[in-house]
C-alpha cells in the first residue's frame, strides 16, 4: 500500500512558472509513488481575502485547470476543494481546543501574513480570528488524512513543525499513538524569481502565467533583468550576475548542458546581446509549455467534466476523512 501524501494551494488566480518549477512538476512525479491528495485551499484564501471573494470560484477552476494541464492525473491523484470537506472544519475545532495560543502566535507564516495585512491597512482588525487560526487549519488539512508526508521546500520545513507538535500533543493528552507525525518531503528546487528579481507573484505584477500565450510570455521575458554590469551589447557579461534570465535558463534547460554552456560563453564573450538571449529563452519556455497550454485550452472547453473530477474527489476525501474524524471523536470521548 502506498503511503499518503497531502499538499495544497490557495486559489488566488492562475498559476505561474514559479508554481510549476517549485511545486507542480514535483507533484506530478510524486503521484507515481504515493497516494496523493491535492487540495484547493479555499478556506485559507479567506484568511486574507475574506472581503474579496468575487473571483473565488473562478480562481478554484483556474487552479485545477493548471494542475490537470501540467500533468496531475485524477486517476492517480485525488483533487478536492477544502471547503467541501465538512470533516476538515470539525477536526479544526477539536484541534483548536488543544493548541496553546503561543504556538499559533510564533508561526512564521502567520507573522508574515499578519505583517502584510497590517501594512496594507491602518485598521488592526484586518487580522481576523480566522487568520490567527491559520496554523491549526493547516495542521488539520494534513492530520485529517493522517498523512505520512507533506512535500515542501527547504524554507518551509518550519511550517510542518507545528503540525508535528499538535499531533504529538494530541497523542500525549489522550494516551494514544493515533496521529502520525508527518514528515516534510523536501524538494530542492530553487525559488524562481519574478522578472524584476523579486519574489514571483500576481500581486507584484512580475509573474509569467503557465497559461500566458506566446506573445505575452516573450514580452514579459524581455523585461527580465540580466547582468546589471553589462550596459552595452559589446560589454562582456557574467551569468553569475544574471539573477533572473540565466536562472530561467537553468530551470527550463537543466537537461541541456550544451545550451547552458553556449549561453555562458556567448554572454562572457559578448557574442550575443541580452535582448536576443532573452528572445531565445522565451522560445525555449514557449516550446516547453505549448502542449500544456493546448491541454489547458481543451480542458477549458468542458468545465462540466472538470467539476465532475472535483466532485468525485470531494466524495472520496469525505469518506477518507470521516474515518479519521470518527477515531478522533472516539479518542476524545465525544458524544455519539
Amino acid at each position: 500500500m502506498k503511503q499518503k501524501l497531502m499538499s495544497g494551494m490557495r486559489p488566488t488566480g492562475k498559476l505561474h512558472l514559479g508554481h510549476y518549477i517549485g511545486v507542480l512538476s514535483n507533484w506530478v512525479s510524486l503521484q507515481k509513488d504515493y497516494d496523493c491528495f491535492y487540495g484547493v485551499a479555499d478556506l485559507h484564501a479567506l484568511t486574507t481575502k475574506y472581503d474579496n471573494t468575487e473571483d473565488l470560484q473562478q480562481n478554484i477552476i483556474d487552479v485545477v485547470l493548471d494542475w490537470l494541464s501540467c500533468g496531475i492525473d485524477p486517476k492517480e491523484s485525488t483533487i478536492y476543494v477544502q471547503s467541501q470537506i465538512p470533516q476538515v472544519c470539525q477536526l479544526h475545532v477539536l484541534l483548536s481546543m488543544i493548541t496553546p495560543q503561543n504556538w499559533v502566535e510564533r508561526d512564521p507564516t502567520l507573522k508574515d501574513m499578519a505583517k502584510i495585512l497590517k501594512n496594507k491597512s491602518e485598521n488592526t482588525s484586518s487580522v481576523s480570528y480566522g487568520l490567527m487560526g491559520y496554523p491549526v487549519l493547516m495542521t488539520t488539512d494534513i492530520l485529517i488524512f493522517n498523512a505520512q508526508y507533506v512535500p515542501v521546500g527547504i524554507d518551509q520545513v518550519a511550517h510542518i513543525e507545528i503540525t508535528r507538535d499538535i499531533a504529538r500533543r494530541f497523542n500525549n493528552l489522550y494516551n494514544t499513538d493515533f496521529f502520525i507525525e508527518p514528515k516534510p518531503l523536501l524538494t530542492h528546487v530553487p525559488m524562481l524569481l519574478g522578472v524584476d528579481g523579486q519574489k514571483m507573484g500576481k500581486s507584484f505584477n512580475n509573474d509569467i502565467k503557465i497559461s500566458d500565450d506566446e506573445k505575452t510570455t516573450e514580452e514579459k521575458i524581455l523585461k527580465a533583468i540580466t547582468d546589471p554590469n553589462r550596459m552595452r551589447k559589446s560589454d562582456c557579461g557574467n551569468v553569475e550576475n544574471c539573477q533572473v534570465a540565466f536562472k530561467y535558463y537553468e530551470a527550463f534547460a537543466k537537461d541541456n548542458q550544451e545550451l547552458l554552456n553556449q549561453v555562458k560563453e556567448e554572454c562572457h564573450s559578448a557574442q550575443i546581446g541580452c535582448r536576443d538571449c532573452k528572445k531565445r529563452l522565451a522560445c525555449l519556455i514557449n516550446e516547453k509549455f505549448a502542449p500544456i497550454r493546448q491541454k489547458r485550452t481543451e480542458l477549458s472547453s468542458n468545465i462540466d467534466e472538470l467539476k465532475q473530477i472535483i466532485d468525485e474527489g470531494n466524495k472520496k476525501v469525505q469518506i477518507e476523512n470521516q474515518k479519521v474524524l470518527d477515531k478522533v471523536n472516539e479518542i476524545m470521548h465525544m458524544y455519539k
